[in-house]
């Protein structure tokens, strides 16, 4: 009896350790799905304010074979209903609504301004040059623009997370430095691209840029979220310890 009441204390805990392992590794497989839907929450903003404009002027400019600035004033409704509805409902702007309004205008007034094949496919430029100098001119005011669309990605709606963002926003000098420094980052990325498409309009042949321009938006994308990651990371992980901390 003496040395079966000995052995169960050690028993038990590596029992209780392969009972554990197959619930962590269960909740582990579960874990990227899990996060799914904060991701998908966390772009929808980006996606309805940038996403559907874009899309609908391409759509409606290749598939349908709308002229350029019928389809930039098309799709030019939804950002103006979304900047309104903004001011009317939150009393305040929504910012990548107002920007895609912009770029879409400007793209109206280079449509009428020239027929040039060249000059239209620099046209579409002025989305990127538009977007990036937005982005630095919110890191110059010490307002990052990019930090509406990282916020969310970063704290995934919860609470203890928003908080410790909302924190370390207000007291952390580096904090902040991140915040500008992912915002200059892509701000640098679409500026680049955009000083390429402009050279590539004027000195390519036409029919190599209009695959090009869709390779350098892309291409332009991926340098910003790779390069991003460098302020992405380090935000990441003061959230973590700010969060746990609280």
């Amino acid at each position: 009896m003496a040395a079966t009441q000995t052995q169960n204390p050690e028993t038990a805990p590596m029992s209780g350790h392969r009972d554990q392992a197959p619930a962590d590794q269960a909740l582990a497989g579960r874990a990227p799905a899990d996060r799914r839907p904060d991701v998908v929450a966390s772009l929808r903003p980006l996606l309805i304010d940038v996403g559907i404009p874009l899309g609908t002027y391409y759509l409606l400019r290749d598939a349908f074979g709308l002229s350029l600035w019928l389809s930039l004033a098309l799709s030019s409704i939804g950002p103006a209903v979304r900047s309104v509805a903004g001011l009317v409902k939150e009393r305040k702007l929504n910012l990548l609504a107002v920007l895609m309004l912009a770029v879409n205008l400007a793209g109206i007034v280079v449509s009428f301004l020239t027929g040039d094949p060249r000059a239209m496919i620099a046209k579409d430029s002025v989305v990127s040059s538009v977007i990036a100098f937005a982005i630095l001119g919110s890191v110059m005011l010490r307002r990052p623009l990019m930090s509406a669309g990282l916020k969310p990605y970063m704290t995934r709606g919860k609470a203890e997370r928003i908080a410790a963002w909302d924190r370390l926003s207000t007291a952390s000098a580096r904090f902040r430095r991140l915040e500008l420094a992912f915002s200059t980052i892509w701000g640098l990325a679409l500026l680049a691209e955009c000083a390429a498409r402009l050279v590539g309009a004027y000195t390519l042949p036409v029919a190599t840029m209009v695959w090009l321009g869709t390779v350098l938006t892309l291409g332009s994308i991926g340098v910003a979220i790779v390069a991003g990651g460098a302020a992405a990371g380090p935000i990441q992980k003061m959230i973590d310890a700010e969060a746990a901390a609280s």
